[in-house]
């Protein structure tokens, strides 16, 4: 029986003459099943969903004011990124292996998988970077492409984006999205979910969805539907507009610090507002992308003119941007600001300064004044060197990188008219700095080329090394061999400076100890001053050929010449491009997949293995009635990262993951990154808890991975010491400030921590997106209660814990714990266990989504 014949007739009504149908908001307030016309539009989209799939005491509770009732939402698609993605197309074969050929272990819904964070810039500042990477980047990945071919044809619903085409949310825009979608005669909203935790970006585009982890976005596949809690909506009621020269990256920035000092951590964004209509939609596409930096579950705009101006813009033909319109406007889906709000804030976007943000995270914005004050300097002069004279506070790395500023257009021509004026006054960039200009999609490259901006770019170094995520998520590639030799002799304190969203400790690259966020003409001002330790307001960046010093005012590009240069983006730049996004180049095309249903694993692959998670013994639940003599293997502070639990950097031949690749026949500069990794979870697991800038207090005054078993105990690796616990039956607890888990949207940060053998993470306050994927791996999040954590209880990490009550899991639920301390005393407190549904907690006992889902399939079959 079709969900569709659950709805009542009433709700069913034509959108405009012959065309589709649609189930009515406005006719089910009619019927008076609530109240939808002053809802926020993102609660509107979610009701219309519960309605459409014959759920109408759902839709009631998200029209009513409480937030307590959990609903269920149905993704029309899921988005990936071959780093997430790869990892879930692996288990998802290996469920197929564990049941039989009838059991059609197949996605429901389509998926579409970009490939674009397998490019790293091993070349750059040559006309011949981005053919020299592309090569690279196929040669280096040939076995997990091989697998992705395989993929593609094994799975029915899965379309692959080739290398070399540009990064996800970019796509996501260009192509993939439709705003509003007709399936089986009924028209809809776009919805998705996504496996990369910056999926909010086609918010700005009006459609609904966010970052997931993997295990979660395949369970959506597979037809489950994800149960949540009816979020509360914060309403940013944006007025003015931004003032000359600021940019959206200044603006989102700016937004970040405000959203994350407000407190926005499970809660759904939706602006609205007169400013609006001052922010195009690559500006709301800024904003939008930033969510997780500032917390929210989405960061959501409605639809309005702008909207449909991109539509047109990005080749979408006239009957549909006339469906998205007529649709929006009968829903009520239009923007309005009769919208009814559980929290509002004012934004007046004309109080946006140039900013940065750093030295390592998102939220930490600064006035250009500021930031030289950010760089620690322990030398005042360069330490000697042969050749290279760089010191602290230098600039290691400056990349105009693909994530969250190029799908800026205007951001984009800045930069290249900024570098136009630095090269006509004949400035350059210093040797120390790795240069590197990767757009997200390439129609930047071709309006680029158009506006004649490329050339200008390239002289300073920023050339064009890959249409992909690099920088910003890890891959900067290797840095000039003099300057890797003198930032480790000397122990330097160098930065980066870069245009993506995520600066964590030790993200950018291993041996870069500060990271800042900027604009992209920001970038190329810093490349040409070299350092972070100017004041960009009152200080020179360089000199020109005739010895006049340059201010960065002397190269500011005023409005008007962006505006100009606009002219050079054209609709049939992105309808060309759009046509050939499945298309694969001569080396994607040259690729031959294994054949068959199910795919041959090769038992001596170092990249591509059977994922443990559903039938081995990580399949056994870990939560069985209480967990007893619990060591703690970590006690660490407030905002670890997934990039701090587990990496996404270069594996560098002195870590475990590196000493265990070599000793299987890795050459030590062919170890790769650890998201090239992500299906051997040998390497995976030694990666964990590995990143170098770690802070374990049982191991005081070292960073890195390490940990000790006892006061007086050998320091070991954490996962040598997890091996020695798991060896004894000991359960093992992870102990954690606030904001635990903040950052990616990263499977391998649950995974990693499941097969170690935690039992338990107990920490003060979890990001919302690693508390899911705890939860899916069979982990459970615990949280103190409010005001309490290690230091409040005086916990020095070498308790025994004793956790009680957890035969009764439930959401919401309590539990009792208690930490028994090496002089015999007992401190008790009372933990919430961090469960949101009942079908978490079903998830949670079962020992994870895994291999819940593999026995309903074997059930089924």
């Amino acid at each position: 029986m079709s969900r569709l014949s659950r709805i009542p007739t009433s709700l069913n009504r034509p959108l405009s003459g012959s065309g589709p149908s649609i189930v009515s908001l406005p006719a089910a307030e009619a019927e008076g099943i609530g109240t939808f016309r002053d809802l926020p539009v993102s609660l509107m989209i979610l009701a219309e969903d519960s309605l459409r799939h014959g759920d109408l005491p759902a839709a009631a509770a998200i029209a009513g004011s409480g937030r307590d009732a959990t609903v269920e939402f149905h993704p029309a698609r899921i988005l990936m990124q071959d780093s997430s993605g790869i990892p879930v197309l692996a288990d998802l074969a290996a469920l197929r292996d564990a049941t039989p050929e009838d059991a059609a272990v197949e996605p429901r819904i389509p998926v579409d998988l970009v490939m674009d964070h397998s490019v790293e810039v091993d070349r750059h500042g040559t006309a011949e970077a981005l053919r020299a990477n592309l090569a690279i980047e196929f040669e280096r990945n040939a076995e997990r492409y091989r697998f992705l071919r395989w993929a593609a044809s094994a799975f029915k619903r899965l379309g692959v984006v080739p290398p070399g085409r540009g990064i996800c949310h970019q796509i996501n825009l260009e192509v993939l999205a439709s705003v509003v979608s007709v399936r089986d005669g009924v028209a809809r909203p776009d919805t998705m979910l996504g496996t990369d935790s910056h999926s909010t970006m086609v918010n700005a585009l009006s459609v609904f969805g966010w970052g997931v982890g993997g295990i979660e976005a395949l369970s959506a596949m597979l037809g489950r539907a994800v149960a949540l809690r009816i979020p509360r909506v914060v309403g940013v009621r944006l007025r003015n507009q931004l003032p000359a020269g600021s940019t959206a990256t200044d603006l989102a920035l700016t937004m970040t610090e405000l959203l994350r000092g407000h407190g926005v951590v499970g809660k759904f964004v939706e602006f609205y507002g007169p400013g609006l209509g001052a922010l195009s939609l690559p500006d709301r596409a800024t904003i939008a992308n930033m969510a997780p930096e500032y917390g929210a579950t989405m960061g959501f705009f409605p639809i309005d003119d702008e909207v449909l101006a991109y539509l047109r813009l990005t080749g979408r033909d006239a009957p549909h941007v006339a469906l998205v319109e007529s649709y929006a406007r009968t829903q009520g889906l239009w923007q309005t600001e009769e919208r009814r709000f559980d929290e509002t804030i004012e934004f007046d976007l004309s109080r946006v300064e140039p900013s940065l943000a750093g030295p390592s995270r998102p939220n930490q914005r600064l006035g250009l004044s500021a930031v030289a004050g950010t760089v620690k300097v322990s030398h005042s002069e360069p330490p000697a060197e042969p050749n290279l004279p760089i010191r602290d506070g230098d600039i290691a790395i400056a990349a105009i990188t693909s994530c969250t500023n190029t799908a800026n257009t205007e951001a984009m021509l800045r930069a290249g008219l900024l570098a136009r004026a630095a090269r006509s006054r004949g400035l350059k960039v210093p040797a120390w700095t790795k240069t590197s200009l990767a757009p997200g999609s390439r129609v930047v490259s071709d309006y680029l080329r158009e506006a004649a901006l490329l050339e200008d770019l390239a002289a300073l170094g920023f050339s064009v090394v890959g249409h992909g995520c690099t920088t910003c998520m890890g891959n900067s590639g290797p840095l000039e061999a003099e300057v890797e030799d003198a930032i480790r002799r000397n122990d330097l304190t160098v930065a980066a400076v870069l245009s993506g969203n995520r600066n964590f400790e030790g993200r950018i690259h291993p041996l870069v100890r500060a990271a800042y966020l900027a604009s992209p003409p920001l970038v190329v001002a810093y490349a040409l001053a070299g350092n972070v330790r100017i004041d960009l307001t009152k200080e020179p960046l360089g000199t020109d050929v005739e010895g006049r010093q340059v201010m960065l005012a002397d190269l500011w590009p005023d409005d008007a010449a962006v505006a100009a240069a606009m002219a050079a983006v054209k609709p049939s730049h992105y309808a060309a491009r759009a046509a050939t996004t499945f298309d694969g180049p001569h080396a994607w095309k040259q690729i031959v997949p294994p054949t068959g249903t199910r795919f041959a694993w090769q038992p001596d692959s170092l990249f591509i293995r059977p994922p443990p998670f559903a039938t081995s013994q990580m399949a056994t639940p870990l939560i069985a009635g209480g967990i007893a003599g619990a060591q703690i293997l970590a006690l660490l502070g407030d905002d670890v990262t997934t990039d701090h639990i587990s990496p996404v950097s270069r594996i560098l031949p002195d870590t475990e993951a590196g000493q265990w690749l070599m000793a299987h026949g890795t050459a030590a500069d062919g170890l790769q990154s650890y998201s090239a990794r992500r299906v051997n979870h040998e390497v995976m697991a030694r990666g964990t808890f590995a990143n170098l800038r770690l802070r374990n207090r049982l191991v005081p005054g070292r960073e890195g991975g390490f940990t000790r078993l006892s006061r007086d105990g050998e320091v070991l690796t954490i996962h040598a010491a997890a091996a020695a616990l798991c060896e004894t039956g000991k359960p093992i607890v992870i102990v954690a400030g606030r904001n635990y888990g903040a950052g990616s949207a990263r499977d391998w940060a649950a995974k990693g921590t499941r097969i170690l053998g935690v039992s338990a993470v107990i920490a003060e306050s979890f990001e919302r997106i690693h508390r899911a994927n705890l939860v899916a791996l069979g982990v459970l999040p615990l949280q103190f209660e409010a005001g309490q954590g290690a230091d409040s209880l005086g916990l020095s990490g070498f308790e025994s814990i004793d956790i009680l009550g957890l035969d009764a899991l439930a959401p919401g639920g309590r539990v009792i714990a208690r930490f028994r301390k090496e002089s015999g005393d007992l401190v008790e407190a009372t933990l919430l266990c961090r469960i949101e549904t009942d079908l978490e907690a079903a998830d949670l006992k079962g020992g994870g989504v895994l291999p819940v889902v593999l026995r309903d399939l074997l059930a089924s079959s």
